[in-house]
């Protein structure tokens, strides 16, 4: 088996500064598992660490064997980690109510004489409503700067390609709506009788979006602070779906941290008797394996298929024996976990 260039042990230790991590790839790879190993991780290495899941099908109390949904919660028995699953239906009614407050300031300073609800339901009906909310959470948990790193279980990459990809799309957004604000206000000001200055709370709230905007992108495009890691499985369509989204983040200037191969059956397991099916399967990820070689030159772990359910701490410390390895060779990878 070719040589890892550069392991995601060496990876962390390159950049020390490394504080926003996210774990994307297609549905059913183990993001959240590779995700859950990286925080106990940097926990036992002593960072206070929060490992927070922004998928809406979330996964993460169930990896723990613990309840951490709507608030961020103390990891049983692992001192510097918490978790939080992020409560989707809260965050989008907040988000609801917040909007509603917006287009109430909007109507008063239009002179608009009507109800805000109508408004508000068209807004939130947008498909991208429920990732929009969950970005502002994100980026709320980023700007708290309440710990000393940060491991995001995202959504499938296409929807982690939205929900990341909205910095660039807000700040384009909000610039374009603070001119055409200044504008207004201008105009107000000039057919104003009283020539008043008038407090606008909405384009105080534009301004002070914008740069709460700009603070999340700035971190996102950090490659010393930020990296976004891709999980695949020796298959095509996982394969498939870095190949196509990988080029997309480098274009928006999320830092690609690299690959984490999963679920690859060993080798040495398999015996000539084995069943024609597993004889098989071996062989179908050996080709796939080679593609993963030949076109990706950031592999930082390839993490064999296990015997058991991932669930709990201590089933996570066994994972980790391959994604942060110890310094001594570990002969079988499956002996190890037994």
């Amino acid at each position: 088996m070719p040589e890892i260039k550069e392991s995601f042990t060496e990876f962390v230790t390159a950049h020390p500064k490394m504080k926003f991590m996210f774990f994307g790839g297609k549905g059913g790879v183990g993001k959240t598992t590779m995700a859950g190993v990286t925080a106990l991780h940097l926990a036992r290495e002593g960072k206070r660490t929060m490992l927070a899941s922004t998928n809406p099908v979330h996964s993460l109390s169930g990896l723990l064997d613990q309840n951490v949904y709507g608030a961020p919660t103390q990891v049983t028995g692992v001192p510097n980690l918490w978790a939080y699953e992020i409560d989707t239906k809260e965050t989008i009614e907040r988000s609801k109510q917040d909007i509603k407050t917006k287009i109430r300031w909007f109507l008063k300073f239009a002179e608009i004489s009507t109800q805000a609800d109508a408004f508000v339901e068209s807004a939130t009906m947008n498909p991208a409503f429920e990732e929009s909310a969950m970005f502002e959470n994100m980026v709320d948990l980023m700007l708290k700067n309440e710990y000393d790193a940060y491991v995001f279980d995202t959504a499938p990459t296409a929807n982690a390609r939205r929900l990341l990809g909205m910095s660039k799309v807000y700040s384009l957004w909000v610039n374009k709506m603070v001119k055409s604000r200044a504008e207004a206000q201008t105009l107000r000001e000039l057919l104003s009788f009283t020539k008043k200055k008038q407090t606008d709370p909405l384009m105080e709230y534009l301004v002070g979006f914008r740069e709460r905007i700009l603070k999340a992108r700035d971190l996102l495009t950090d490659a010393e602070q930020t990296a976004f890691f891709f999980v695949t499985l020796p298959e095509a369509l996982p394969i498939a779906v870095i190949k196509r989204f990988i080029n997309w983040f480098h274009d928006f200037g999320i830092p690609v941290g690299g690959v984490i191969v999963n679920m690859v059956i060993q080798k040495d397991q398999v015996r000539p008797d084995s069943p024609e099916f597993v004889r098989n399967r071996v062989a179908m990820q050996d080709g796939y394996m080679q593609e993963i070689w030949r076109d990706f030159d950031n592999v930082r772990a390839v993490v064999p298929l296990l015997d058991n359910e991932v669930r709990g701490t201590e089933s996570l410390q066994g994972v980790a024996r391959y994604v942060f390895p110890a310094k001594q060779e570990i002969s079988s990878p499956m002996d190890a976990l037994r």
